[in-house]
């Protein structure tokens, strides 16, 4: 059985859809359908059933998924181990847009200056979607905001934040949220703590960088909550009213991460590292 077929078949059952699987492997969609179609015939049953919003595994699909996961696991940490086997020659890293605004670009140039053979890769997205690529081993080391919740990872770094509120400095502040986009750690805490220190709703505001929420705040449209690092990075200390937040209720360290199974052979520099 070709485990290439096997890696579709598990990003389609994950994605419940052949469309979004497919912009996720970077595949036509035709081709990812011909590849579900070659694997049901060599197995000889469905593995899916067609509904409006995508697909569902069909029963025997049900009973593969958890193996499949498995077998593509395992020659994904084999693939690593071997490509690794003597030193670290590819580092794939996942940040927070937080993190990278901050400190990505220093740590970059750190690590190309000390392993100058070795090939870096960067993905950015929210704490919640580069911890799910860490815990699927599409990256190998990553850094989220708060602490790991999974037991398969383990913390290798980290730094402490200082969290605050900010308001416009002149402006009578409206109750309205302004945060990055939902999977963003500083979002949800954001919510919640307003929800504790108000009885007023806030309207909850998106967006998809920080310069954009920061420039916002400073001209009324709302509030946010987010590193001082960010504030001070994009010169906004001076332009906004900034309540630091107390460390028992904002405890919200950045953290470099990696699998527990799959540590990077870099480890000790890693951990050695300055944030």
């Amino acid at each position: 059985m070709d485990s290439n077929l096997l890696k579709v078949f598990v990003e389609v059952a994950k994605e419940k859809s052949i469309t979004k699987a497919a912009n996720k492997l970077n595949f036509a969609q035709s081709n990812v359908t011909s590849r579900i179609k070659q694997l049901e015939k060599s197995l000889g049953f469905s593995l899916f059933h067609r509904v409006p919003k995508g697909v569902i595994l069909s029963n025997e699909g049900e009973k593969l998924y958890p193996r499949a996961c498995e077998i593509v696991k395992k020659i994904e940490e084999v693939t690593y181990d071997m490509k690794n086997i003597n030193k670290q020659e590819h580092l794939i890293i996942g940040s927070t847009e937080s993190n990278a605004a901050t400190r990505i670009v220093s740590f970059l140039l750190q690590v190309h200056k000390d392993y100058p053979d070795m090939n870096l890769e960067l993905i950015t997205n929210t704490t919640r979607d580069i911890t799910k690529e860490l815990l699927e081993y599409k990256v190998d080391i990553a850094f989220i905001s708060g602490e790991p919740k999974s037991d398969e990872l383990i913390i290798l770094n980290k730094v402490l934040e200082t969290i605050v509120l900010v308001e416009p400095k002149k402006e009578t502040c409206p109750d309205v949220f302004l945060s990055f986009k939902n999977g963003c750690a500083y979002n949800e805490f954001g919510q919640n703590y307003l929800k504790q220190i108000s009885n007023n709703e806030h309207k909850n505001l998106e967006f998809g960088n920080y310069e954009t929420i920061l420039g916002c705040v400073k001209a009324g449209m709302g509030k946010s909550l987010l590193p001082l690092s960010i504030v001070k990075k994009l010169n906004y200390e001076n332009e906004l009213r900034i309540t630091e937040l107390p460390k028992e209720l904002a405890n919200m360290p950045t953290c470099m991460v990696c699998r527990k199974d799959c540590i990077p052979k870099i480890r000790e520099y890693l951990e050695e590292y300055k944030l």
